[in-house]
């Protein structure tokens, strides 16, 4: 995970903190300065000073901090377990509060809503973006396990009526699990069709 990094011209390390944290777009305190070069005028005096800015965060922090601030803010007491998954670029949150059914919403919305918003959040401090997935009391794990049953079942009947199946109402999440379940299977194929809301997933024999 590549931490944001730029080049700034500034006459004084607080000129160049100013201008860093404007250009990065977060706060002073969580960006570090390295200086590059200095360039010199008469009589040697230093004119510009050329610094490398790089955001200085630890991405599992900031997203602990980020959510405990956000559920404080809502009253609401937390304990979370965080992985960091180095290779794969993925940072995965599992969070247990008092009130998990409220967080979680009908089909997982506000769940989905709030990971949204932590995936932003943390994303400004990074190059590349990173995945950032958000559990609430084992929800997704739950959910998971729902829709590969429902994937396997559905491609059976496919299978058995060569009827195409449309699945409404499901997430990127939901629809990337059931993808992923059918992907092997021999005659089974799932195209998404549709945008935004309207979005369907389609399981259907192969051509």
């Amino acid at each position: 995970m590549k931490l944001k990094s730029i080049e700034i011209e500034a006459k004084t390390l607080e000129d160049a903190l100013i201008l860093a944290a404007e250009e990065l777009q977060v706060s002073a305190d969580k960006i570090t300065l390295e200086v590059i070069k200095e360039k010199k005028g008469m009589f040697g005096i230093t004119n510009l000073i050329t610094y490398q800015a790089t955001t200085n965060v630890s991405l599992v922090t900031e997203g602990k901090l980020y959510l405990e601030k956000v559920l404080a803010a809502m009253g609401i007491d937390v304990k979370m377990e965080i992985r960091n998954i180095v290779d794969e670029n993925q940072i995965i949150f599992n969070i247990q509060t008092s009130e998990n059914a409220l967080l979680i919403g009908r089909g997982g919305k506000n769940l989905n809503a709030l990971q949204n918003l932590l995936r932003l959040y943390l994303n400004q401090f990074t190059e590349d973006k990173i995945l950032i997935n958000l559990d609430i009391g084992g929800y997704h794990d739950n959910r998971k396990k729902q829709l590969e049953i429902l994937a396997t079942k559905t491609a059976k009947e496919v299978l058995r009526t060569g009827i195409p199946v449309r699945l409404a109402d499901i997430n990127s999440f939901e629809r990337r699990i059931i993808h992923t379940k059918l992907a092997e299977w021999r005659d089974i194929e799932t195209v998404s069709e549709g945008e935004d809301r309207e979005r369907v997933l389609i399981i259907k024999l192969k051509k």
